[in-house]
């Protein structure tokens, strides 16, 4: 059986974290040149939804009240900053995610920040269940800023067939 609580796989999940982190800022910085279409809005949160099957697992099952207000969190304080760092532009009729140099600064901050929280929370609860809090942080945190995007895509797209 694998102690969960070990240091090392502490340590190998933290340095896990840190390679998907970086990998998903690489990434999300390359395709910042390719046209913006509703189902590149959507597909992400839709995607991420499978990640709550993990709760089938009795380890990682958390009270409702701590998954609440992780996902609140995640909606009201750690997408405000992608929020507001995320703009559109038309160019040739295609509509594109404007480059922001403020945009991987905010994504390291973001990351900093939970690196600095998930050391403090999973010294009181288990490592599932820190998992468990953070995958409903991120997801409230997803959620709002693609339902944001999705927004701003549609007011763009309506003034569009206005004019």
């Amino acid at each position: 059986m694998v102690d969960l609580n070990s240091p090392i796989l502490q340590i190998g999940i933290t340095i896990g974290m840190l390679v998907m982190a970086l990998a998903a800022i690489f990434i999300r910085v390359k395709l910042g040149n390719r046209p913006v279409t509703i189902k590149k809005i959507i597909i992400p949160p839709l995607g991420m939804t499978t990640g709550f099957i993990m709760f089938v697992e009795p380890d990682v099952r958390i009270p409702i009240l701590w998954g609440i207000i992780a996902f609140l969190v995640g909606w009201v304080v750690f997408s405000y900053p992608l929020i507001r760092g995320t703009k559109f532009e038309k160019i040739d009729g295609q509509i594109f995610i404007q480059r922001s140099r403020s945009f991987v600064y905010i994504l390291l901050g973001l990351l900093t920040v939970r690196l600095l929280l998930h050391g403090y929370i999973e010294r009181h609860i288990s490592i599932p269940q820190t998992a468990a809090l953070f995958f409903l942080l991120a997801y409230g945190m997803i959620t709002h800023w693609r339902f944001s995007m999705y927004r701003q895509y549609q007011q763009i797209t309506k003034s569009e067939l206005m004019v």
